[in-house]
């Protein structure tokens, strides 16, 4: 099975985040950038299915330079090689935009099983896994909490806030997944060492076929027209007990409708 996963590299959701002030998109430059959180487990998931299945594992990222930290730290995890889609004319690209580069890419790699995280600490936009559905036609299977794989069947349980629904679908497919699914594994030292000889191909929009005004911030159907910090957090009402604090309570809670 010819299996690919979509990795992003992100600004660490531990640390402070910001938007940079000439155009109001995603500061990469001055951030701990790590690969987004859900895509460590797709990769998990990828590689469990490689090892009872057989067949690749390719690592396919979108970004700049600097993302090929993320894809050597995701092919020290175990995947045999990775495509790296590096243009300046992709920078603030849309949600739109960003499916059309990684369909025109998927469709040179002939993927039977795209897996991906059901959303990117940054955008958490979750729409990415159906456009790109849309886009390769084939079946969307997303939100998994468990994958399994019969032939060219495809069955997920697809996580709901009520419990899980099950899905199936033939391959080829686009599968999104939660953290629910699996425990990533850590790189090994000789993981590590490996992935420094892993072969990484590296695109251009040009070799895509795409158009560089379809996309970046000239092609973007949507943009952020201003922003400003988070105000910092207020005091909160202190109620000092003389006797009647239970009462104090009562009439606060009432106040904000909790009672």
């Amino acid at each position: 099975m010819n299996i690919v996963v979509l990795v992003k590299q992100v600004p660490d959701s531990g640390a402070d985040r910001n938007l940079r002030s000439d155009d109001n998109t995603v500061d990469r430059g001055s951030a701990n950038n790590v690969i987004n959180e859900m895509d460590e487990y797709a990769i998990e998931e990828a590689l469990r299915l490689k090892e009872a299945n057989g067949g690749e594992v390719t690592v396919l990222t979108m970004g700049p330079d600097r993302a090929t930290e993320s894809i050597r730290k995701a092919l020290s995890m175990g995947p045999d090689k990775a495509v790296h889609i590096l243009d300046d004319a992709l920078h603030g690209s849309c949600a739109p935009a960003t499916s059309k580069v990684l369909a025109a890419a998927l469709g040179r790699l002939g993927a039977d099983l795209v897996i991906c995280g059901a959303e990117s600490t940054d955008g958490r936009v979750q729409v990415l896994p159906h456009m790109l559905a849309e886009r390769l036609g084939v079946a969307a299977l997303t939100g998994a909490r468990k994958l399994t794989v019969d032939g060219g069947t495809l069955t997920v349980e697809r996580q709901t806030e009520e419990g899980y629904e099950v899905v199936t679908a033939s391959t080829p497919a686009v599968v999104s997944v939660w953290d629910t699914i699996n425990e990533p594994r850590y790189p090994s030292f000789k993981g590590i060492m490996a992935a420094k000889k892993k072969p990484v191909e590296t695109l251009s929009l040009a070799d895509l076929g795409v158009p560089a005004d379809e996309v970046g911030l000239a092609g973007a159907t949507s943009t952020v027209v201003e922003h400003s910090k988070r105000p910092p957090r207020s005091g909160g009402q202190k109620v000092t007990d003389e006797g009647s604090g239970g009462a104090a309570l009562v009439e606060f809670l009432a106040a904000e409708k909790f009672v």
